[in-house]
């Protein structure tokens, strides 16, 4: 539910959008571009609606949960960062290589977690508060890579 079916109605919007070539394709995504935080944030709004009475009810397993989550995130995305400026790796590839080390895919957790043990067990609660760690602290890292990419471009 949360993979296949935005996948298969992205797929199918490229698909129309690049049949008209690709000015065409540029100009419906910069069209679009303002909607995709808020399926973001709805997307967090409806994993959180399945397990937001779990997550009231047990604050010290969420903090459990959270904060080596969150530790992890921020650690393994500075030293990535750090490393591929290290490197002198150009910040366009720095950026997204950043991402992609300090990700969890907990996108694909919950998937496997509901189909596997179902909406209202253990497993699903963690990788929910995995995806709602892990969205916000992507989302500030990604501000952070944008707004230093004069410090990481200097001297490299």
């Amino acid at each position: 539910m949360y993979i296949v079916i935005p996948l298969a109605i992205a797929q199918g919007l490229r698909r129309h959008f690049m049949a008209g070539g690709e000015a065409a394709f540029q100009s419906a995504a910069a069209r679009i571009a303002p909607f995709t935080m808020m399926a973001l944030l709805a997307t967090l709004v409806l994993l959180f609606a399945f397990q937001g009475k779990a997550i009231a009810a047990q604050p010290l397993i969420i903090a459990m949960l959270a904060v080596p989550i969150l530790l992890q995130g921020l650690l393994i995305a500075g030293l990535g960062y750090w490393l591929n400026r290290r490197f002198c790796v150009a910040h366009n590839v720095a950026g997204p290589s950043t991402m992609i080390g300090a990700s969890n895919f907990f996108e694909l957790a919950v998937a496997v977690a509901i189909v596997l043990y179902g909406f209202d067990s253990g497993a699903a609660l963690a990788t929910v508060v995995g995806v709602l760690i892990e969205v916000p602290v992507m989302l500030w890292l990604v501000r952070m890579v944008n707004s230093t990419k004069g410090w990481y471009e200097r001297n490299t």
